[in-house]
């Protein structure tokens, strides 16, 4: 079946005849077998050819959404009187614009494209997958997302502090519009943080530091990121006395069960590593952080840490937890840079708690 982006122009009129080269008509239909049939058995009847055909579920049955070409002089009324007599109820009748008649993966394939090709005309993108008849952008705190308009209305947080407000006069959003939109916004989200890639820091004192998951090949530099670490900041990692890290320990820093190892890379110094480790059977996953004596206390930790959170945030994460010395602070003082609003479990003085932000908030 075929689905398509179609530009409103007008709703329906019962006066109006048929003068576009197209209509987009929306009927709700009970799921029964043989409805859809009466109703192109209808349509036959008033001498229209159906171009295009996509069906949104609803509650309580479905959405036929219908592209035809009316006969010469129809009058769209008798078009809804016709649907109406076969039990059905017409909620839209518009022109429709042929040039975007387009199955649903070239449709979704080229609003995706053209996203990624132009971030900033992303409201003009949504506008076109939702058949919107305007989307704008706001700050979230002026979005009010509890203000639907009975369905005509919809918010769509950005994840930057802003939102995405929709409005569509001639027929309300329906879930299955609403998850496409959301999809979109979640790939642009994902193509914005770079979660598959490195980064590279932009950082006052001009150091090139990037930043990039560790790979087992990494092995020799981790290990000898340890030797340049000093007992006591060992000792705030691991929590007992060592000197190097055992070589059978590298392969699991590096690619942890589960989890990723973030590396804080200087030329070809491996200067901090991260962890990052989902609960075997849910729950908070776990963080750890690992910095370099000489590059402590200059942004590396809190670089770090807030990279673990965004994978995590786009792995589906909500909560973070680190496991640290008691009367520590250190990391906690980190967490707050980065954002993550640290808090100390009740009862445990040496766990923390780290709240990702909802990226649909």
């Amino acid at each position: 079946m075929e689905t398509y982006r179609i530009r409103p122009t007008q709703v329906h009129s019962g006066a109006e005849t048929a003068a576009a080269s197209a209509w987009r008509v929306r009927i709700g239909v009970d799921d029964r077998p043989g409805t859809l049939a009466r109703i192109a058995i209808r349509l036959a009847d008033l001498e229209c050819n159906i171009l295009g055909l996509s069906v949104l579920p609803v509650p309580g049955g479905v959405l036929d959404e219908i592209v035809l070409r009316p006969a010469v002089g129809l009058p769209r009324q008798l078009l809804i009187d016709a649907i109406r007599d076969e039990g059905c109820e017409c909620s839209a009748v518009i022109d429709a614009d042929l040039a975007e008649l387009v199955d649903p993966a070239t449709s979704t394939f080229t609003a995706a494209k053209q996203a990624v090709e132009a971030p900033g005309e992303l409201a003009e993108v949504l506008r076109g997958v939702l058949a919107a008849d305007v989307v704008t952008k706001v700050p979230s705190i002026e979005a009010n997302p509890a203000r639907t308009e009975g369905g005509h209305r919809a918010v769509f947080p950005a994840g930057d502090g802003t939102a995405f407000v929709a409005r569509r006069r001639w027929s309300p959003f329906v879930e299955l519009e609403l998850s496409r939109a959301f999809a979109l916004i979640g790939l642009m989200t994902a193509v914005r943080d770079n979660v598959t890639g490195p980064i590279v820091l932009d950082r006052l004192d001009g150091a090139a530091i990037v930043l990039r998951k560790g790979v087992p090949g990494d092995a020799e530099a981790v290990s000898a990121l340890h030797q340049r670490c000093s007992m006591t900041t060992l000792f705030h990692r691991y929590h007992t006395g060592m000197r190097a890290v055992p070589r059978r320990w590298l392969h699991r820093l590096l690619m942890p069960p589960r989890g990723v190892s973030l590396l804080a890379v200087c030329g070809r110094d491996v200067i901090g590593l991260g962890q990052l480790i989902p609960a075997a059977g849910g729950g908070a996953a776990e963080v750890s952080l690992l910095v370099e004596d000489s590059w402590q206390r200059r942004g590396i930790g809190t670089a770090l840490l807030s990279r673990l959170a965004v994978l995590a945030t786009a792995n589906g994460e909500r909560e973070l937890v680190a496991v640290c010395l008691p009367g520590d602070d250190s990391l906690y003082r980190t967490g707050a840079r980065a954002g993550l609003r640290p808090e100390r479990l009740p009862g445990e003085s040496g766990t923390l708690r780290f709240t990702l932000p909802d990226p649909r908030v």
